[in-house]
């Protein structure tokens, strides 16, 4: 039995396919199937039911894959004790991040790391959500800066905060004595919102459904930038967190209302692959967003609730 028997053995059981486990491992499907066979007989059980939908664990490969999982946490446990030591980092570190969190973290980010380690090159890549962990599970980014995904085996997450989303209008749409509005009233409001398709859009779908409304934009957009422009632009409200307009908030050309009943939130994670853990580059950059986050929440330039 070795770890790369139980690296395959959790991916497979996640993904319930050889073939997916070896396209998100880039390991051809004979030797991941060599693995799991090898492994079957070393234990003398079967870890796997197979028909033609796929791989399904049996009771005793449900409970196997459970130790492997806490084994992987173990490894973890020993990378990020050898990355406590404090030796000037070199080399190249890659960061996903979604584009909310690249409007205000990429500068503080770089600039810490230019300061604190000249030889540590940084390269951020922006994306939604889904394609951060694709990436992060075949190992074209070292860190993910990214909102709760589902939960998996073969990610390691670590909630950094509970970020507040805010309505975001045009002064031409600012209501200076309303401090706050219900979620209800937004159903009278011109909105610009992302697509169905996006992680935002379906925690607000989910808030309009507890509150009994529909919500039906004038607008659709998936990129932040345009959904920004259009808001400014006069084509309606939007819901947003505070960091990508903060700037236009205090200068005053837009105006940021908290919400509730409900109030919509999301929580934003540092994630990592189980199998690789985070090198010392990595564990640096998410010690300083954390770093990062907190200033903001602290200096009320993100709405929010700190839980790192």
């Amino acid at each position: 039995m070795d770890i790369g028997q139980l690296k395959t053995l959790i991916h497979v059981a996640e993904l319930g396919s050889i073939s997916k486990a070896s396209a998100r491992l880039n390991i051809v499907q004979p030797a991941l199937s060599r693995k799991i066979r090898l492994l079957e007989e070393e234990l003398d059980v079967v870890l796997f039911d197979r028909d033609g939908r796929g791989m399904v664990p049996t009771t005793m490969g449900g409970k196997i894959i459970g130790h492997a999982i806490k084994v992987m946490d173990e490894l973890e446990d020993i990378r990020r004790l050898a990355a406590s030591r404090t030796e000037k980092l070199a080399g190249e570190v890659v960061i996903g991040v979604t584009p909310t969190v690249a409007e205000f973290a990429t500068v503080p980010l770089a600039q810490r790391a230019a300061a604190e380690h000249p030889d540590l090159a940084v390269r951020f890549t922006s994306a939604f959500s889904g394609y951060l962990l694709d990436w992060l599970q075949s190992g074209d980014i070292d860190v993910a800066l990214s909102y709760d995904p589902e939960r998996v085996a073969s990610l390691r997450v670590r909630p950094v905060m509970i970020e507040n989303l805010l309505l975001i209008r045009h002064k031409q749409c600012a209501d200076d004595g309303e401090t706050s509005i219900a979620f209800s009233r937004l159903a009278g409001e011109r909105l610009v919102l992302p697509s169905q398709r996006h992680g935002l859009r379906k925690i607000l779908d989910a808030c309009a459904l507890r509150a009994g409304i529909t919500l039906k934009p004038s607008v659709e957009a998936d990129s932040l930038n345009a959904i920004v422009a259009l808001v400014r632009n006069g084509f309606g409200s939007t819901i947003l967190p505070l960091p990508p307009v903060y700037d236009a908030v205090l200068e005053g050309r837009l105006q940021a209302v908290p919400i509730f009943d409900p109030a919509p939130t999301r929580t934003l994670v540092i994630v990592s692959a189980f199998d690789r853990g985070l090198t010392d580059a990595a564990q640096f950059i998410a010690n300083t967003f954390i770093d990062v986050a907190n200033e903001f929440v602290s200096q009320r330039g993100w709405a929010g609730t700190m839980l790192a």
